[in-house]
């Protein structure tokens, strides 16, 4: 039997990617998706993820953005995404799935924020699901007929999570709508072209209305959200990776080394090599740009 209010430790699965099936769903620990002790610094999650916070205070940096973790947070974080968890007695739930896991299930992920305080009933509700997830992932491990069972089961989870999430913000208007659209095409092809004109030719909107649901929904213009979009990746790539600066820019449409780095240094405010410098450490809240409100998305990285 589950009890609401309170949550067991989950059962420790390796969530390395070549334990992983894309279709799985897998249970454990947040130290499970550190490479080594102490998250010395952001690491490029591989799959989808859910965190409950279960006991211990701390912080946690997603795409750079830091947020206060305690009992009752919920994180919802993105494959590609750069996370770090600070704390050193942060423990929470972690549920894992791949990209096919939802394939024809009535649900949509990205409705979930990437962080929530839960509180009250709704905690425990969520609490209960994320436990008997864990519960039956553990003990039906490797059982082909108990697939269904768990994808249903998260799919009721993530669809409790979004109306929640929904109750919190405004109805969608025909700008958002516009805009996840323009998410959906920078997400494909920023690493081609950051010319809103592009964008624009392939949606059939104009470059006018794509500026205006922009503005509406996160207060930037739309050339602003696609070069934010081009900087995010080049943050992820710095602080996760040891590829050179080089080719990191090369990869993110830069043939020249000097104009990635004015790019950077624009849109960031130091330039690639003081950024990687500095990854090691607790990102200063100077170098992290203004993010939109807590109900705009932006591409790959919603929040």
């Amino acid at each position: 039997m589950v009890t609401t209010g309170q949550l067991s430790p989950a059962t420790s699965t390796d969530l390395s990617p070549a334990a992983f099936d894309a279709d799985d769903i897998t249970t454990g620990a947040l130290g499970d998706l550190a490479p080594e002790a102490g998250w010395h610094r952001p690491v490029l999650l591989d799959a989808d993820l859910l965190i409950l916070v279960t006991g211990g205070h701390g912080s946690a940096e997603l795409d750079f953005r830091p947020l206060p973790c305690r009992p009752g947070t919920l994180l919802r974080a993105r494959p590609g995404q750069a996370m770090r968890c600070l704390g050193a007695h942060l423990d929470a739930c972690v549920v894992r799935w791949g990209a096919g896991t939802l394939r024809g299930l009535d649900v949509d992920p990205d409705g979930v924020p990437a962080y929530q305080q839960l509180a009250g009933e709704d905690e425990d509700a969520v609490i209960s699901e994320v436990t008997q997830l864990a519960v039956d992932a553990d003990r039906h491990r490797g059982v082909p007929a108990a697939r269904a069972l768990l994808r249903h089961q998260l799919a009721v989870l993530l669809l409790r999570l979004t109306l929640l999430a929904a109750e919190e913000r405004p109805a969608p208007r025909a700008e958002r709508a516009t805009f996840h659209r323009l998410c959906h095409e920078v997400e494909r092809g920023f690493r081609h072209t950051r010319r809103v004109e592009d964008y624009a030719a392939q949606l059939g909107y104009s470059v006018r209305t794509l500026t205006r649901a922009c503005l509406a929904v996160t207060g930037r213009s739309a050339k602003q959200v696609i070069d934010e979009r081009v900087a995010l990746q080049a943050r992820r790539l710095l602080a996760a990776t040891d590829e050179p600066i080089a080719r990191i820019g090369h990869r993110l449409g830069f043939p020249e080394p000097t104009n990635f780095g004015r790019f950077f240094t624009r849109e960031v405010g130091v330039s690639p090599g003081a950024f990687r410098a500095a990854r090691e450490q607790p990102l200063p809240v100077r170098m992290v740009r203004p993010r939109p409100p807590a109900d705009a998305p932006v591409p790959n990285g919603r929040a």
